[in-house]
């Protein structure tokens, strides 16, 4: 997607009104991990995504959750974490698949010029680690420890279109 039209995607935030992703990048790049509540694969990342979202907390991005349900079914899935942290809403995937996207679990890193910089699909530990190394360098932050003892095992995610 052309970089102005990513720009003019709309994110919906639980809390607040939508605002299209060029206000969101104002001050700080964005760190998504784009989910869908409805699979399996991606309550499997949950636990991984907040700790690497977590690390990244202090550092000059925005850390999210972009979530592929309305504003019930996102809180009914993040739990405490849709308190914790800044959880953007996409139920019809437009966002997900502007991005570029087209496997869920995801982690995306979007400078404030609007590019996706770096992406990963599905849950491979070399490509999450790829994503924070590129957030961390842009950021001059540390790199988070990717994987760890307790990360679950490669998986492949599931196709954003053969999502219900």
């Amino acid at each position: 997607m052309v970089v102005s039209a990513l720009l003019e995607l709309v994110l919906a935030p639980l809390d607040g009104d939508p605002r299209p992703l060029g206000d969101w990048l104002t001050t700080f790049h964005l760190a998504t991990v784009a989910l869908d509540p409805y699979t399996n694969e991606s309550s499997w990342i949950l636990g991984t995504a907040k700790r690497i979202l977590d690390d990244f907390r202090g550092a000059d991005v925005r850390v999210n959750f972009l979530v592929t349900a309305d504003a019930e079914g996102a809180r009914s899935f993040l739990g405490p974490l849709a308190d914790e942290f800044l959880v953007f809403v996409d139920p019809d995937r437009t966002v997900v698949k502007g991005l570029g996207l087209t496997m869920l679990p995801a982690f995306v890193f979007v400078r404030l010029d609007g590019t996706v910089h770096a992406a990963a699909e599905g849950w491979n530990p070399i490509e999450w680690r790829a994503v924070a190394e590129s957030i961390a360098e842009v950021t001059a932050w540390t790199k988070p420890v990717i994987p760890t003892a307790t990360d679950p095992l490669a998986f492949a995610g599931t196709a954003i279109d053969s999502l219900p």
